[in-house]
Parts: C-alpha cells; sequence; structure tokens
C-alpha cells in the first residue's frame, strides 16, 4: 500500500460517477430522486444565540424548520404511502381471502 507524501498530501479532484452497465436503472433511479427532492438544501438558515429576546430567534427557528420540511416533502410523502400500502395491502388481501362472497 502506498501512503505517498505525508507531510504534502496531493489531492485528486474528487469523486468520479462509476460507469454502469445498466445506464437505464441508474437514469431511472436519478429521476426518481430528482422528482422526490427538487428543492435545494435551505443552508441559509443561522441560528444566532447572542440574541436578547427570544422572538427573533424562534422566528428564524421556525422558518428554517419550514424550509426543511420543504425539502423533505417529497420524502415524506414516500414514507406516508409507504406506511400506508404496508398496513392495507395485508388488510385487503385478508378480506378477499376470508370474504369470498
Amino acid at each position: 500500500m502506498e501512503l505517498g507524501n505525508i507531510s504534502q498530501p496531493a489531492y485528486d479532484p474528487g469523486l468520479e460517477a462509476p460507469g454502469s452497465n445498466t445506464p437505464g436503472l441508474v437514469a431511472m433511479a436519478h429521476g426518481f430522486l430528482r422528482l422526490v427532492q427538487p428543492n435545494p438544501l435551505p443552508v441559509g438558515g443561522t441560528l444566532r444565540a447572542e440574541e436578547s429576546s427570544g422572538a427573533p430567534v424562534l422566528r428564524c427557528l421556525s422558518f428554517f424548520l419550514s424550509q426543511l420540511l420543504l425539502y423533505e416533502l417529497g420524502f415524506l410523502v414516500c414514507a406516508a404511502i409507504g406506511v400506508l400500502f404496508i398496513i392495507f395491502m395485508p388488510l385487503v388481501g385478508c378480506c378477499f381471502c376470508c370474504c369470498r362472497c
């Protein structure tokens, strides 16, 4: 294993996208992620602890949380659909199996 020069490290340009044998599947996964999470991550919400009154900090925190929920809205909808599917699918299957009228 080659460590190279530890005192003067040379950094690579970064991670590269791996080549894929299934470009259709990769395109489908990226399309789903762009559909579920189209908004950028809200990074501008910094909180300042030196504020004397709590109202501006709470207003800033509530705005940041609303932006964060908007950012995660697609994943929350997918999770809710998944929970409903996990609950109702066995229930409907049981009704079809037991009540074959």
